[in-house]
């Protein structure tokens, strides 16, 4: 293996080794496959471009060229011309995947779904930045900057990481850059030790042999290089100063009880909207109840208490350790029913959360782990690094029940709890405050408020439920919200939440999961489609209270059924509560009519609507710009074998001369004419053609010219080096006498059959040649860098007559 292609095997192995890193970011790995496969052919056409050879612009291009090819029978093969050549409708696939696969980015939680956005995505991010390596380490000879795109790519990574990428992956990528300049640093070495060998006078010192010279500072460089990421490694992990290091575990902050012990925000924002947009409802926890009805078996994550007019939070506390059974719930009075509920939850392996899911109030919690309790919001967090991933625990929770008449007499909050729950930013738009007034117009007291204002976001307000719309931030989205009427459970939660707060009753959001869905076995599956977040009310004797604001989306508890705003008959019978509606169908839709958005939730018309409603129904490119681009992407495809196209046609007219393939020449009978007259001799200049050709073959199969030898010499020299034997030699030997009689006899003797001689030679070349010298000799020839020589001859020609010319036109002085 040349230095040049181990140079780029190397940077090939870097940019897959960087690429790893993106591993964690989705479910399934079979892309990195595909990556690297079509990584390795990019890598090869450099290779081969960079043998012909070509300049390094047009090797670059190549490549560019080519990686669209394999983008396009990857992902467009249907849209593409003859399934390979891309045309209009590709670009335009491309453009809808891109966009879609952005779009899953924000969407998704990790590890997300490999969708074909995400793929593309992944796939030609991978591409792009191994061709960019490949040009600058390879291609211009410059190893060093090539670390800023494998940089980029491991930057991506980490980033989208949920606490930044492993220190696994890290040393990976380190290792593949590492690698790329040893490789290059190997190979500058091994120039400096030809040059300094060949120009040697006096015999060489004692010493290790010529050929292992270099290897000492390589072995040096590979030292300082393993030295240098040994300390990146160990010295963040081990200085008391630094907060965090490569080595410490995933998920560990202070949302886990470490350092302060307090808790970090939560924005739960994207991470629930992604688990209502993935496509499939993959399963999270699987539970068994000793509840009759699991209707109303919410699961808590964490509870959101802080409002700052732009984002709800939670408050950072301090976190104490597990106790066996847990205090009181605040607020809950003895006169309030309530039932003992034992659950059993058993986590997924796929699910990796720092808090642990809970029904609310939990009482007691069994399980296996590091977890740490936090009294106020009563939540379960993890510590260090401790996950839900693969958890089996049991939970003895409370199911409170109070009636409409205890919530509707309820006594006011404590003085702490109002000071706390009911704060609203003065940055809060004073049409969310006037909202709520309207809205509650007529009521008694604050629960008839909270019931008004659930029955009005999931009833009478006009909203609707839209998992598409962007969960907002800023000041004004409850604004906005309360104005577009389109959203999920976040703005329904976010904007009741703040409307209570306004009309004083404290209020907080919960995040979790709603009830699963009853399996046969009895047990209830909660899955990805399930997560949730609705408000939760406070009531002195009741404590912390759900309602369900979002329509179609869980179960509206019996005490939240509306009642008379004059007080009515507070134990009247309750209106059947609202249950979760099933997804629509979806229908079948023209893809380039619906959006990405749509289309996911099944929300596309049928065709035949689409095409009334829609614009005029395009019918394609024209005939005329198919044609077009077929013939542009043939002669683009053609690129690549035009020097094996043009050194045939050169073969070919070398040879194809009058008496090249004539048997050699007779004597002259008696009486007849002279010799050089025989029939089908050829001339001097057929005779230099077949030598240029039988030169230029042999440098097709590594032997290049030398134009200071003769003749015999160089087909000598020919055949030695191409281990000819038998008829080849003698052909060879048969071609460089009748050059030599050419330029030097006096009167030369013709010399017939030189085609069938520099054919036999070829043939030799060509049997003793190894299969790479072979392919390469066929597809690739070394000679063809005449056809470069000549256009730059060419360009150099115009360019002197061109300013000849100007010289000629300018008038003088």
């Amino acid at each position: 293996m040349t230095g040049r292609t181990r140079l780029a095997v190397t940077a090939a192995v870097a940019t897959l080794a960087a690429s790893c890193a993106m591993l964690p970011l989705v479910d399934k790995s079979a892309w990195i496959l595909q990556a690297a496969f079509l990584l390795a052919l990019q890598s090869v056409v450099g290779a081969l471009a960079r043998r012909v050879p070509l300049a390094r612009p047009v090797t670059v291009a190549a490549q560019a060229l080519v990686t669209l090819l394999l983008l396009t029978v990857a992902f467009a093969g249907d849209q593409a011309v003859a399934g390979l050549l891309p045309g209009p409708d590709v670009f335009r696939e491309f453009g809808q995947l891109v966009q879609e696969g952005t779009e899953d980015v924000g969407r998704y939680a990790i590890p997300a779904p490999a969708t074909a956005g995400i793929r593309l995505l992944l796939v030609g991010g991978v591409l792009v930045v191994g061709l960019t390596v490949d040009a600058v380490a390879v291609t211009y000879r410059s190893a060093a900057p090539a670390g800023l795109p494998l940089l980029a790519l491991y930057s991506v990574a980490a980033g989208l990481g949920q606490g930044g990428s492993g220190w696994l992956w890290f040393l990976a990528a380190a290792s593949g850059y590492l690698l790329l300049l040893l490789a290059e640093g190997r190979e500058r070495l091994a120039e400096w030790g030809r040059v300094f060998a060949g120009r040697r006078t006096a015999p060489p010192a004692p010493g290790p042999p010529p050929g292992r010279a270099s290897t000492g500072p390589v072995r040096t460089g590979r030292r300082i290089g393993a030295l240098a990421l040994g300390i990146a490694l160990v010295v963040p992990a081990v200085l008391p100063a630094m907060d965090s290091g490569l080595f410490e575990p995933r998920g560990r902050s202070e949302a886990a009880g470490s350092g302060r012990g307090g808790l970090t925000s939560v924005k739960p924002l994207v991470a629930l909207q992604d688990n209502l947009n993935q496509p499939a409802n993959r399963e999270l926890l699987r539970l068994r109840s000793s509840a009759e009805n699991t209707r109303d078996l919410y699961l808590r994550i964490v509870a959101l208490d802080r409002f700052d007019g732009a984002s709800w939070q939670t408050t950072e506390r301090a976190l104490t350790a597990l106790p066996a059974v847990l205090p009181a719930p605040a607020g809950l009075a003895p006169g309030v029913r309530t039932t003992r509920v034992d659950t059993t939850v058993t986590a997924s392996g796929t699910y990796a959360q720092n808090y642990l899911p809970l029904p609310y109030p939990a009482e007691e919690v069994r399980t296996e782990g590091r977890w740490r309790y936090e009294p106020e919001g009563r939540i379960l967090a993890g510590e260090r690094g401790q996950t839900t991933r693969g958890v089996r625990y049991q939970v003895a929770s409370l199911q409170v029940e109070p009636t409409a008449a205890q919530l509707a007499s309820a006594p006011a909050p404590p003085e702490q709890v109002l000071r706390a729950y009911t704060q609203v930013p003065r940055s809060l738009p004073p049409v969310v405050a006037q909202t709520a007034r309207k809205v509650t117009a007529g009521s008694a007291n604050a629960y008839q408020q909270a019931v008004m204002l659930q029955d009005w976001f999931s009833v009478g307000g006009g909203f609707q439920y839209d998992t598409q719309v962007a969960s907002g931030t800023g000041t004004d989205a409850v604004a906005r919200f309360l104005q577009a009427k389109r959203g999920f459970c976040i703005h329904f939660s976010f904007s009741m939440a703040a409307m209570a707060r306004t009309l004083g009753i404290p209020a907080r959001v919960a995040v979790g999961f709603m009830p699963g869905t009853p399996l046969a076995d009895g047990s209830v599956s909660v899955g990805t489609k399930d997560a949730h977040a609705w408000p939760e009310l406070y009531f002195e004797g009741a404590g912390w209270t759900r309602f369900e604001p979002t329509p179609s989306r869980g179960t509206t508890p019996e005490y939240a059924v509306a009642e008379p705003a004059g007080g009515g008959e507070a134990g009247a019978a309750p209106a059947p509560a609202p249950e979760r509606s099933a997804a629509a169908p979806a229908a079948p839709r023209d893809t380039d009519a619906c959006p990405p958005g749509q289309r996911k939730l099944g929300e596309c018309p049928p065709a035949d609507r689409q095409a009334e409603g829609g614009g005029q129904a395009s019918g394609g490119p024209s005939a005329g710009a198919v044609a077009g681009i077929a013939v542009a992407a043939l002669a683009a495809l053609g690129l690549p074998l035009l020097p094996m196209l043009w050194r045939r046609r050169v073969r070919a007219r070398r040879l194809g001369g009058p008496g090249l393939h004539a048997e050699p020449s007779r004597p002259a009978e008696p009486g007849g004419g002279p010799p050089d007259a025989a029939a089908g001799a050829p001339t001097a200049e057929r005779t230099l053609a077949a030598w240029r050709e039988l030169t230029d073959s042999a440098w097709d199969y590594g032997i290049p010219p030398d134009d200071s030898r003769t003749p015999r010499a160089a087909a000598e020299r020919i055949v030695a080096a191409g281990a000819l034997e038998g008829p080849a030699a003698a052909s060879a030997a048969r071609v460089a006498t009748a050059v030599e009689q050419v330029l030097y006899a006096p009167r030369p003797r013709p010399a017939a059959g030189l085609a069938g001689d520099v054919e036999c030679v070829r043939a030799g070349l060509h049997a003793a040649a190894g299969r790479g010298a072979r392919l390469r000799a066929v597809l690739l020839p070394r000679s063809a860098a005449q056809l470069l020589w000549g256009l730059a001859r060419r360009r150099s020609a115009a360019a002197r007559r061109i300013r000849a010319l100007r010289l000629r036109a300018s008038p003088r002085a």
